[in-house]
C-alpha cells in the first residue's frame, strides 16, 4: 500500500498541470473562401509540418523547446487569388499557473516547458477569404459585375441582395 501511494504522489509531482489538461499538441481547423485551397503550415525552423487543402483540420505542437513557445506561419493560396500568408504564434495559458497549487516546481519548471503544454497556439481556427486576381470591374452607374458565388468574400455577402430578373 506504501509503494502505491509512493509511486502516486511522484508520479503527481512529476507531472505539470497544463501537461495533464491541456497536452503538448493543440487542434487547429482552417477554412477558406474558396475552399480546397492550397494549404502549407511551416513552424519556427521554417521545416513543413502539414501540407494539404482546406478545410482541413490539424494538430500542431505547442512549444518548440524549453520555455519556447511555437510559432507556425501559415499559407493559403488558390489559383486564381491572392496568396495569403498568417502567423500562429503560442503564449502561456492559465493551466501553466495551476502549476503553483497542483503541479508544484518541478511541474512548473521542467515538465510544462519541456512538453510545450504552457502555452496555447492563437488563433485555433482560421477562416479567411482569398481576394481574386484579375477581377474586371466597371465604375460606371449603373454597371453589374458577375463572378462566381464561391469567389465571393465572406464580408461581401452582409451587402449582398436578390435581384429580379423579369
Amino acid at each position: 500500500m506504501k509503494r502505491v501511494l509512493a509511486a502516486s504522489i511522484a508520479t503527481l509531482l512529476m507531472s505539470g498541470c497544463s501537461t495533464i489538461i491541456e497536452g503538448k499538441t493543440q487542434h487547429l481547423s482552417f477554412n477558406s473562401v474558396p475552399d480546397s485551397a492550397a494549404i502549407t503550415i511551416s513552424n519556427r525552423a521554417g521545416e513543413k509540418v502539414h501540407v494539404g487543402t482546406t478545410p482541413a483540420s490539424v494538430t500542431l505542437k505547442r512549444g518548440a523547446g524549453y520555455f519556447k513557445p511555437e510559432i507556425y506561419t501559415v499559407r493559403i493560396e488558390k489559383e486564381g487569388f491572392k496568396p495569403k500568408d498568417l502567423t500562429i504564434t503560442g503564449s502561456v495559458n492559465g493551466w501553466y499557473v495551476g502549476n503553483i497549487l497542483f503541479g508544484g516546481l518541478i511541474g512548473f519548471l521542467i515538465v510544462d516547458p519541456i512538453t510545450g503544454a504552457m502555452y496555447s497556439l492563437a488563433p485555433d481556427a482560421i477562416n479567411t477569404s482569398l481576394e481574386a486576381l484579375d477581377v474586371k470591374t466597371s465604375k460606371a452607374d449603373g454597371s453589374l459585375t458577375i463572378v462566381l458565388a464561391e469567389n465571393v468574400p465572406a464580408s461581401a455577402w452582409k451587402n449582398a441582395r436578390p435581384i429580379n430578373v423579369n
